[in-house]
């Protein structure tokens, strides 16, 4: 009862994200079950680790059973690297088992190091010393916390609401990277708990964000339009139009999961095309608006350019217009309705030269 006693009181914090973050999972509607199943597992293997880390360093404080606490050494280095693969795999759907390869290969040594010490071993006083390879775990993790950023920004919205919880992200496994050298062992005591708020505040956020977001294309939604427009007008200097072409035939030809397959990929071509300057909406249906803040007029054409490039390279076709506020004095509803009337111009020269009527 006393090392319970110790073990809740070393790990309150914890236990109360942890509890909290299972609470989220059972009142949230937002997330498909095959995530929550995910997550869940996450949050066990947070515990399970926080249990092993508690023992390691009681053990050490209590001087006892060095074998043991080597091997539990050898579980908390190569947990860390399975817990950074199974966010990136929980969070990221496109993410998939192979990105675990690293934390086995690491896993592999670590298990070598209990009898070799190449990783750790401990010196008669039971301080741990790094062996050759003794910065290997450190590597690991930084590779899968840049893997993990670099993934999340790749496919975000590029919208400010979508980059502030990455960078929050980053500074998180930054210290987890960072900190180990500056305070020493007793970080790793609490580098459970900073994991443990770190992913359950991405989750908040997470949750705010599908709010805002398309659920089929993930872009943002019309509410989000609204929002944009309302707080942020002054900054828009360029409007983009974007409909499909050929919508309806695709949905009656091939079906509706067609239809949205192919809704999907224009969606992605046209974040593909943009920076973090411009944000992409779904206004509903194939039909797509992209506002441009505080971007450049030459800077424009090439986002149009490159919409139409990457559009070109799939097996759909799509019709755009777009404006630019020269002087501003144009407001958005102006700026708008200039846009799409170039993106309707566009949309019947394309339907004339393939020889069809006109119809989406």
């Amino acid at each position: 009862m006393e090392i319970l006693k110790e073990y809740i009181l070393y790990n309150w914090g914890l236990i109360l994200i942890l509890l909290a973050f299972i609470i989220m999972l059972i009142i949230n509607v937002f997330l498909d079950k095959k995530t929550v199943i995910r997550m869940s597992i996450l949050i066990g293997l947070l515990f399970v680790l926080s249990v092993i880390v508690f023992f390691e360093f009681y053990l050490l404080d209590n001087n006892q059973y060095p074998n043991v606490r080597i091997v539990l050494i050898a579980i908390r280095y190569s947990s860390t690297p399975f817990i950074m693969a199974l966010i990136i795999f929980t969070i990221i759907k496109r993410a998939r088992w192979v990105i675990t390869i690293p934390a086995f290969l690491l896993l592999i040594i670590d298990i070598i190091s209990i009898f070799t010490g190449i990783v750790f071993s401990l010196d008669s006083d039971g301080n741990m010393i790094r062996g050759v390879l003794g910065y290997l775990p450190y590597i690991v993790v930084g590779f899968y916390s840049f893997l993990f950023i670099y993934i999340l920004l790749r496919h975000s919205t590029k919208d400010i609401t979508d980059i502030i919880p990455i960078l929050f992200l980053a500074f998180a496994f930054l210290t987890g990277l960072v900190f180990p050298f500056i305070m020493g062992k007793e970080y790793s005591k609490i580098f459970i708990t900073t994991v443990g708020i770190a992913v359950f505040v991405y989750y908040v956020f997470l949750i705010l964000q599908l709010t805002k977001k398309d659920a089929l294309t993930g872009l943002l939604n019309r509410q989000a339009y609204y929002d944009s427009i309302n707080k942020k007008s002054k900054d828009i200097t360029a409007v983009i139009s974007i409909d499909m072409n050929g919508l309806k035939v695709i949905n009656d030809t091939k079906g509706h999961i067609a239809g949205d397959n192919a809704i999907i990929s224009v969606s992605h071509s046209i974040v593909n095309a943009l920076g973090f300057r411009q944000s992409a909406f779904r206004m509903g249906g194939d039909e797509f608006i992209v506002l441009c803040f505080k971007t450049k007029e030459e800077d424009l054409h090439k986002i149009v350019s490159n919409i139409r490039k990457n559009v070109d390279e799939s097996e759909y076709s799509c019709s755009i217009g777009y404006t630019y506020n020269d002087y501003y004095d144009k407001d958005i509803e102006e700026m708008v309705k200039i846009s799409d009337d170039m993106m309707y111009k566009d949309k019947k020269e394309y339907y004339k030269n393939k020889g069809i009527k006109e119809n989406k």
